[in-house]
């Protein structure tokens, strides 16, 4: 591929690719902005402005400087040390064999457990909460109901709230939510935020879940778990290498 080169500077060339590269990582709340016409045109000028400073302290020997030989030192073994770890890390790998057996001998740690796909319609009176209850026994649809009373975001989808296990809402709510029969609605329901009518639409057993779904989640964790270890033995092992010395009575 040909370069598009956007700008030279003395003879320095500043390439479409350099640009597109620095839009990429710049900060999320900015990369809106920059990413127009108006945003590119000033990023090519910074970067001209970036290499013009650069240039001038070549040419004023900035780059001899002691204070900046010092800080050069300390960035360049910061980096070493980086790479250095990335270099260790590197080896370290897992397979789909691993994950699977990892899977099968903790099985307990892969189960969707029992959940229901239940609505709701929230209010902050009891009184009002009954009335609503009335009118839906009446015959008012529980979707038009939530719309029109419900004061939970939920009311912009018929107080649909999807699908959820235990654990996930409010005791009192889950209690009842759980022990509903499906498409009966509630006789209202405090909670610390009002009272509600709920309406149960679906309920599942607990299940298994299949090695598929959450294969890669395994494989993440245990490659956190194996390149901790495999730093810490590495780590071990140097400390046998090197002499040290510490001076902790220093850190109080």
């Amino acid at each position: 591929m040909n370069k598009q080169v956007l700008a030279t500077v003395n003879g320095f060339e500043i390439t479409k690719e350099e640009l597109d590269l620095l839009l990429q990582h710049a900060p999320a709340e900015q990369k809106m902005q920059l990413n127009t016409l108006a945003g590119k045109k000033y990023l090519l000028n910074e970067m001209i402005t970036q290499q013009m400073l650069y240039l001038d302290a070549k040419e004023k020997g900035l780059d001899q400087d002691q204070e900046y030989l010092k800080e050069l030192d300390v960035l360049g073994q910061n980096l070493l040390k980086q790479y250095a770890v990335k270099k260790v890390l590197d080896t370290v790998v897992v397979d789909e064999a691993e994950a699977r057996e990892y899977y099968e001998k903790n099985p307990e740690q892969f189960v969707k457990g029992p959940c229901v796909r239940a609505k709701h319609i929230l209010v902050k009176e009891e009184e009002q909460a009954q009335n609503i209850f009335k009118e839906i026994k009446e015959g008012k649809k529980f979707e038009d109901a939530a719309s029109e009373y419900s004061q939970c975001p939920s009311k912009e989808n018929g107080g649909d709230l999807g699908e959820f296990e235990k654990g996930k809402m409010v005791p009192e709510f889950e209690k009842v939510a759980f022990e509903l029969e499906i498409g009966i609605v509630s006789e209202p329901v405090k909670t610390q935020f009002g009272y509600h009518l709920i309406l149960v639409e679906d309920k599942k057993d607990k299940k298994d879940i299949p090695f598929e779904e959450v294969k890669n989640t395994i494989k993440d964790y245990m490659l956190k778990m194996k390149q901790n270890d495999t730093y810490k033995s590495y780590a071990d092992g140097l400390r046998n290498q090197y002499e040290i010395t510490t001076n902790e009575e220093l850190l109080k």
